[in-house]
């Protein structure tokens, strides 16, 4: 006998009681299933599925603008989605080249951003997005921006009884065009994980002539996903108009940047020094997608196919 136990949560309240009493919270189960069968870690004693709670599959806006992702939304979801399709378009191109088509149909966003992994897609669109987690324990309700959340490779600052019940977009502020993306290398299509990768959101000025905020972030080449501020203050200010080459040098000074503030480490997959490389041309090839997105030019989703061919 193996000791396990696994409940079936009917809400919120349920799930929580069951991780106050040491359950863990399943519901697609593509990383953790995977992971055991890998031999990464066991399976937990005790499971609690969270799949068939209510509410936890929607995504919906509030009154005020804001967009809330419902933690069980599957990235075949957002892929589906036409408002996340023209406000976070840097969202699907994450989810797009998430796993396998199995994986996008199963797995979720809450789980995704719950593993807490440096190298996870969705991560560097949403901090660039300001994603906030909704968090609900023993205790109540609470709301940690994404930057506050990620602690570690695999830890959060989140109790051990609570459970994510969203993930919250605020809604765009300032005036002119907006867009965003996300790339990343990867030497195969499908379950792959990013051996490099770069998320980038611009706001246009309300003439659309210069970019006037911008935020970048980079993925797998830090302990966990974090935004580049070096990177977006290269950015802003950049000249659209002309021939271009004062965009050019801004996308490449705000690559030189990212690269600066990436920690990256050797493996099987990639050498430290290639990952600094690539980190300013995939922090460059976000920029220019975000910022061509956000003058109504066509990037298909992933984003990642659209640079490398154009």
């Amino acid at each position: 006998m193996s000791g396990r136990t696994y409940t079936q949560a009917g809400s919120v309240a349920d799930a929580v009681a069951a991780m106050a009493a040491g359950a863990r919270p399943v519901a697609g189960g593509t990383d953790l299933v995977v992971g055991a069968r890998h031999g990464k870690s066991p399976l937990p004693q005790a499971m609690v599925g969270i799949h068939r709670i209510p509410g936890l599959d929607s995504i919906e806006v509030d009154p005020n603008g804001a967009i809330r992702i419902g933690a069980l939304v599957s990235h075949a979801a957002i892929l589906d989605s036409p408002l996340l399709a023209e406000q976070a378009p840097g969202l699907l191109d994450a989810s797009a080249i998430v796993g396998s088509h199995a994986t996008r149909a199963n797995g979720t966003l809450g789980g995704n951003v719950m593993n807490a992994s440096p190298a996870m897609d969705t991560g560097a669109p949403l901090l660039c997005l300001g994603a906030q987690a909704v968090l609900t324990g023993s205790s109540g309700t609470r709301r940690l921006g994404l930057d506050e959340l990620w602690i570690s490779p695999g830890r959060t600052a989140a109790s051990a009884d609570e459970l994510l019940e969203a993930i919250e977009l605020p809604a765009p502020s300032g005036a002119g065009a907006r867009g965003s993306a996300y790339v990343r290398l990867q030497y195969r299509r499908q379950m792959e994980i990013a051996v490099v990768g770069a998320a980038a959101v611009v706001r246009l000025s309300a003439d659309g002539g210069r970019v006037a905020d911008a935020a970048v972030a980079i993925t797998a080449v830090t302990p966990v996903i974090v935004r580049v501020s070096a990177a977006e203050a290269c950015l802003v200010g950049a000249d659209l108009s002309g021939g271009g080459e004062e965009l050019e040098a801004a996308l490449q000074a705000a690559g030189r940047a990212a690269a600066w503030a990436a920690t990256p480490i050797s493996d099987v997959r990639a050498s430290l020094g290639y990952r600094t490389q690539m980190v300013a041309v995939m922090t460059r090839r976000a920029a220019a997608a975000a910022i061509a997105r956000a003058r109504g030019q066509q990037v298909r989703v992933p984003a990642s196919d659209w640079s490398v061919v154009r």
